[in-house]
């Protein structure tokens, strides 16, 4: 089994772009980690923040609702009843209404009273009246005056790791103090315990979705970047595999410059060895046909030498025309002419085969600045295997065209065509199907066509034949 190695440029190609690519989705990852990362340290600063503004607003509440307890609660009951009894429905309805006064639209889910004695003796919740030892660490610190604060998160597993819970309240413990004092120097006395409850779910939900934004648009962001990479390295890999197909190109251009330069030293050589006995052997031969018909003797032992000199002489020819292409004479031809001059010097063999020349010429076809000695050469050769290819009774289609810039000329026939290894090896020098010929026709035929600066192409036609495309500057 063969193995198929990548070339050398493609090597050179890959490795550069592997390392790009590599580069690109790499700083995709990181770029993308390190977003996700900042994100989520904004977003816990956020919620600290939150949580501290939190705290000190329900300490200014807490603090609003001391004062108004005192001056509208504690005060008026000490002096009407003497003592503070919160079991007492008139005192219960009293201090329910100042606290609901005070804390209305304020969105306070719960409020609870406690004691000295660590009891509740108001609460928004009436079942939780009476209850004792509610308070926990937080009533203990409230009694020594200091408030504190808590969050209680309510959520499943991915909600809580996530940080964001369905359910967000913060709850706060403050001292409930006696506002009036007998001395400058005494302190204020602790006369119970305040706790509130508030509801912030929305405000977190609100960092949240912010969080959720932050990292959206920085994905958005490093998304439309990496597709922006991606793009200049796929850009990058089609100019780099562009040039690097010219420069094979080039290379083998050169390649064959440099055969075509050592074929054609070796051809002037060999052709100039062999040409000046040949014409030696040509001319004598043609003397002894002369002196033997003198003698009238029969013999075409010299008519056979003649026509192999011919022979020979012509495939010298093709050896130098095929290795050494003369530049164009460049004038102005007409291209309709050239064809039509091709199809009159080759009208005996036309007739003999009884082939069909059907032609299609655009009669205002521009005219072109080109050699039409070498093209009517081209032309020939094409002509000549056409008619090879088609034998007795075929037909050879000629079309002629043009656009803004070239001209074209097509020839199709209607033989066998040109099976697929064949296809791949037609332009290769000395290579040919037939018995004789030495396989430079088509080299001849392709040197003079790039000689203009045209270009031509052979495939197979449809539903048969072959095809012969050619297409020429104006």
């Amino acid at each position: 089994m063969k193995k198929h190695f990548p070339s050398a440029p493609h090597l050179q190609k890959e490795r550069p772009f592997v390392l790009v690519k590599a580069f690109t989705v790499s700083s995709l990852i990181v770029m993308l980690a390190a977003t996700i990362f900042i994100a989520a340290l904004n977003a816990h600063w956020v919620r600290n923040l939150l949580l501290e503004k939190s705290k000190e607003y329900n300490s200014l509440l807490v603090e609003n609702l001391n004062h108004q307890i005192f001056l509208r609660f504690a005060a008026p009951v000490a002096f009407k009843y003497g003592e503070i009894k919160l079991r007492e429905p008139e005192q219960s309805r009293l201090l329910d209404a100042v606290i609901k006064s005070t804390l209305y639209s304020f969105h306070v889910e719960m409020v609870n009273v406690y004691g000295t004695d660590n009891i509740i003796g108001y609460s928004f919740d009436k079942e939780q009246v009476g209850r004792e030892n509610a308070g926990g660490v937080m009533y203990d610190q409230a009694m020594q005056k200091k408030a504190t604060s808590k969050l209680i998160q309510k959520g499943n597993f991915l909600e809580l790791l996530f940080w964001f819970p369905e359910e967000t309240k913060i709850v706060t413990f403050a001292p409930l103090v006696q506002e009036m004092q007998l001395s400058r120097t005494e302190e204020k006395e602790v006369i119970g315990v305040i706790e509130i409850v508030r509801d912030i779910s929305d405000d977190y939900q609100q960092v949240f979705r912010l969080q959720g934004m932050i990292v959206a648009s920085c994905a958005g962001v490093m998304g439309l970047l990496f597709i922006v990479l991606r793009f200049v390295v796929k850009h990058g890999e089609r100019i780099i595999e562009q040039r690097a197909e010219e420069r094979l190109r080039l290379e083998e251009k050169l390649r064959k410059a440099e055969h075509l330069s050592a074929i054609g030293e070796m051809t002037a050589g060999v052709s100039h060895e062999i040409r000046n006995p040949l014409g030696i052997i040509k001319s004598s031969a043609q003397l002894m046909k002369k002196k033997m018909d003198k003698l009238e003797v029969s013999s075409t032992i010299p008519d056979i030498i003649i026509e192999e000199s011919r022979r020979l002489n012509n495939i010298i020819t093709d050896f130098l025309d095929f290795a050494r292409p003369r530049q164009p004479d460049s004038r102005p031809c007409d291209i309709n002419d050239i064809i039509n001059k091709n199809l009159s010097f080759l009208e005996p063999q036309i007739r003999d085969q009884e082939i069909v020349i059907h032609k299609a010429f655009n009669d205002h076809l521009p005219v072109v600045s080109a050699d039409p000695d070498m093209l009517y050469q081209a032309f020939l050769n094409i002509l000549l295997n056409c008619f090879q290819a088609v034998g007795k009774s075929g037909s050879v289609s000629i079309v002629t065209d043009h656009d803004i810039q070239t001209v074209s000329v097509s020839f199709a026939d209607n033989g066998p065509g040109i099976d697929e290894d064949t296809l791949e090896k037609i332009w290769t020098p000395f290579f040919t199907t037939k018995d004789t010929g030495t396989g430079l026709g088509l080299g001849i035929v392709r040197n003079i066509i790039e000689a203009h600066n045209g270009f031509i192409r052979i495939s197979n036609g449809k539903p048969s034949g072959a095809v012969v495309d050619i297409v020429l500057p104006i």
